[in-house]
């Protein structure tokens, strides 16, 4: 599997610009700030339908215009699938497989998977609960499409449970027989949840580990914990024991909503104790074992996208990724960088032939061999 080619039409700084991408390696580089970022980000929209960097949709609208519009040709299994998404103010989201709307957009979530490696993912060590959950979620819902349907079903209800909790504050009045309605949904769907996310990470983390050992400096034990109150009681005796608190609170304080990684090397918290080698080891170790997890249960190859990361990593790790890259570890790969020469330089290393194009201004265009050097 493959994108063959990416056209952009007012998505976020890009009035429009069509790329023809080698199936292999396809280096962007530029100043910073001149969009590189933009187009691994418009290849993520078309994996998941949604923004890695910006999850407010009409945001990524360039300014001063209504609409945006990011294309795809892809070649999966001997067919072309063009997949269209469109976002207009105002209106839906739209996302279209060789012009035949989707019912719904989960339907497209796992048909071409992609795996960013990106500065930002420091976000997972130093942010708070939420994105670690929604990293999880993210992974399990391109193969189980049960899950997705769960965490959904999970949200609309705690939405549900959340707005009645407020109205009894307000009216004074706690009414045990209306929260008990919602109450049972949510406890069926978050036992569900928590069983899947227990299965997942039991998988997950052997890869994991493997993937630090091969990309760290030296051995050392890494770990996902799964922190739930699920583990410790049943869903519908948290709500019980909750009950007066959720009243008080006007909120749900139990259930899988509450869940969280604690990233660990050596039995200690990675936000406290790692320092930046291992902590960058730890999160490209934590992608790459996404990377195969989804190869393995997709059966096909994501697109591996690399946003800026060579100017971040020291020699040891780059050299080491390169080596997955010159095993055909990896389908096809779309990298960022600064520095034409230096892109050259490690893949070349490495004996593989890297395509390269140049972005300035909104502007991309393959440069030929002579141009970088």
């Amino acid at each position: 599997m493959h994108l063959k080619t990416l056209h952009l039409v007012n998505f976020k700084n890009y009035e429009e610009t069509e790329i023809n991408l080698s199936a292999q390696i396809n280096c962007f580089v530029g100043k910073n700030g001149v969009g590189k970022t933009n187009i691994l980000d418009a290849v993520h929209y078309l994996s998941m339908c949604r923004s890695y960097m910006n999850v407010v949709d009409r945001q990524n609208i360039r300014f001063d215009q209504p609409f945006f519009v990011i294309q795809g040709d892809w070649e999966k299994e001997d067919l072309s699938i063009n997949i269209h998404c469109a976002v207009k103010l105002g209106a839906k989201k739209v996302f279209r497989r060789n012009k035949k709307e989707y019912e719904k957009l989960a339907d497209h979530i796992g048909q071409f998977p992609a795996v960013m490696i990106s500065p930002y993912d420091r976000d997972l060590i130093s942010e708070g609960s939420e994105l670690r959950r929604k990293w999880m979620d993210g992974i399990i819902s391109q193969f189980d499409r049960h899950y997705l349907d769960l965490i959904q079903k999970y949200s609309k209800v705690l939405v549900q449970r959340n707005a009645l909790l407020k109205n009894m504050a307000e009216h004074r009045l706690f009414d045990r027989d209306s929260i008990e309605v919602w109450n049972e949904q949510m406890s069926v769907l978050a036992k569900e949840i928590h069983i899947k996310r227990t299965s997942f990470l039991d998988e997950f983390i052997p890869v994991f580990q493997k993937h630090y050992d091969s990309i760290g400096s030296e051995n050392e034990q890494v770990h996902l914990v799964y922190k739930s109150q699920l583990n410790d009681a049943p869903m519908e005796k948290l709500l019980a024991d909750y009950e007066r608190k959720d009243a008080f609170t006007k909120y749900s304080n139990a259930g899988t909503h509450k869940d969280d990684l604690i990233f660990e090397i050596k039995g200690h918290p990675v936000k406290k104790f790692g320092s930046q080698g291992q902590q960058k080891s730890f999160l490209i170790a934590l992608r790459l074992a996404q990377y195969e997890w989804l190869k393995e249960h997709l059966g096909v190859l994501p697109i591996l996208l690399l946003d800026d990361i060579f100017d971040k990593l020291d020699h040891t790790r780059v050299e080491r990724l390169m080596k997955l890259v010159a095993n055909n570890y990896f389908g096809q790969v779309l990298v960022t960088d600064t520095d034409a020469h230096r892109v050259q330089t490690i893949f070349g290393e490495s004996d593989l032939k890297a395509t390269i194009f140049s972005v300035e201004d909104g502007k991309v265009e393959q440069l030929i061999e002579s141009e970088i050097l």
